[in-house]
């Protein structure tokens, strides 16, 4: 007889009533594969099919999709659920919608939907999850607002709240003002936890307090009240890392090895990376197949991981052997560990293998995406090859982001391109790049204007429109492409 399958908290999702999706809807969503459009398509098929499914449910899919950064299908999920199934939103489900509404609509929506809130609604929760978004946002002056009406309202303040502000300084490289905040969570007696630690660690070694992060990790101990984890000790070995103190990092990467009691494939990918960026490969080996034992079907992100750090390494035999091994098992074909390789062979000056590589891509049903022509790209501006690194511009910007998004090339790439054609006062080869770029952006901006009048001046060319195209850029130029600009204007 058939068991019934399980999910999210054990509960039985198989022998339920035609009335409920026949499956977990996690998976419903993300049966056919896990990009962002793929998602939202399966989210409006279970939408528009009026099935129903368990609220848990809905609460697991959120986590999950959150977790993955599918913010847009996660609040489309939670506001069709509320307004149109009839599930009532808790506290924390508002909590949760008010941080979807921030990170797809902005700000602004978060602040609307927190004021709206009855006022039983307006708690250390919602509270809590609004500052994280001014946070997030880096909005210092807002964040700091809400935290001092936070503690004057009594909300009873965890470490989290403090964790955000915390995290906060760090990112707008103000680190020396975290042991400030360290000290008033002592004063009012709010329990650090360990990402607390994690983030007090950081935050001295960005001032390059070595020391410090050893009294921190001291501490830690002889307080007892928190256990460090794996991630308290991959925190430390990546400081260790970036100190250039290997030794000191490999004991720690063995203590988070102790810590990594149940297997956690998180804790085992931080160990590759980090045991590669030390220069360790045989340890990177050597976890690379504590992983494989501990889940038999790797995932896609496991060989992505494992595959980087080998071609970082310069282990391409490895690489290759290692991506072999993944694309005979692996049940989605994923361009992005194919790009790894392609842009080790790109590097290498094998263009050949490149070449071979994205053609076997095609052949297994996979396309290339915008990355793959940007290492194309790359290879072929590095060797002078300006044509070609063009049509991979070209195809870039025509395929775009997996997300939907624009792929924009860089402020570096777009400099590398005028600046040869400017060397080589190639007028038509700078104003149809010129033309391709208009399609990634809005507008060009400045420094490929001033560029562009520099290369018609180079090459003696003369334009009747150029002053019209700048006002209609609103481009302001500098004064001596000012200069440039009389010589080359025919009025």
């Amino acid at each position: 007889m058939a068991m019934p399958r399980l999910f999210g908290r054990s509960r039985v999702i198989d022998n339920r009533s035609k009335k409920y999706l026949e499956g977990p809807l996690f998976e419903k969503l993300f049966e056919e594969g896990g990009s962002n459009l793929n998602v939202r398509k399966q989210l409006n098929q279970f939408l528009k099919s009026k099935k129903r499914v368990y609220k848990w449910e809905v609460d697991f899919t959120l986590k999950k999709l959150r977790d993955r950064k599918l913010y847009y299908p996660a609040l489309k999920l939670s506001e069709t659920m509320s307004s149109k199934r009839g599930m009532n939103k808790t506290v924390p489900d508002q909590a949760i919608h008010l941080d979807l509404l921030a990170k797809t609509l902005g700000i602004p929506a978060a602040e609307n939907y927190f004021i709206d809130l009855p006022e039983t609604s307006k708690n250390l929760l919602t509270y809590g999850s609004l500052l994280n978004c001014y946070c997030d946002k880096l909005m210092t002056e807002e964040a700091e607002a809400l935290f001092e009406k936070m503690k004057e309202l009594n909300l009873g303040l965890t470490s989290m709240s403090y964790n955000s502000l915390m995290t906060l300084y760090t990112k707008i490289s103000q680190p020396e003002r975290v042991p400030g905040i360290i000290q008033e969570m002592k004063a009012d007696s709010i329990m650090p936890d360990c990402y607390t630690y994690n983030v007090w660690m950081r935050a001295l070694a960005a001032v390059n307090d070595i020391f410090g992060v050893e009294r921190v990790i001291e501490e830690m101990k002889r307080d007892g009240r928190v256990a460090a984890d794996w991630t308290t000790y991959s925190n430390l070995a990546s400081i260790y890392v970036n100190a250039g103190l290997f030794d000191k990092a490999e004991n720690a990467l063995k203590e988070l090895e102790k810590k990594n009691a149940h297997r956690d494939l998180s804790a085992f990918q931080y160990l590759i990376t980090l045991y590669g960026q030390t220069g360790n490969l045989l340890e990177v080996y050597r976890v690379w197949r504590s992983l494989r034992l501990a889940f038999p079907k790797t995932a896609n992100i496991s060989y992505l991981n494992m595959i980087q750090v080998q071609v970082n390494l310069k282990d391409l035999p490895g690489a290759e052997k290692c991506f072999k091994e993944w694309e005979t098992g692996c049940s989605t074909y994923d361009i992005r560990i194919a790009n790894v390789l392609i842009g080790a062979y790109a590097k290498e000056g094998l263009l050949q293998k490149a070449e071979q590589l994205k053609e076997r891509v095609l052949r297994r049903g996979t396309k290339a995406n915008a990355k793959t022509w940007e290492i194309f790209m790359g290879y072929h501006l590095r060797n002078g090859d300006i044509n070609l690194a063009v049509d991979c511009l070209a195809n870039a910007i025509s395929i775009g982001k997996g997300d939907g998004h624009k792929w924009v090339p860089s402020t570096e790439i777009v400099g590398s391109f005028m600046e040869h054609f400017e060397q080589q006062k190639d007028v038509d080869g700078a104003e149809g790049f010129v033309e391709i770029l208009k399609k990634a952006v809005d507008g060009v901006g400045c420094e490929v204007f001033e560029s562009l009048i520099r290369t018609y001046a180079a090459a003696g060319r003369r334009s009747h429109v150029m002053r019209r195209r700048l006002k209609m850029e609103n481009v302001d130029l500098s004064e001596p492409t000012k200069k440039l600009l009389e010589e080359i204007c025919v009025d």
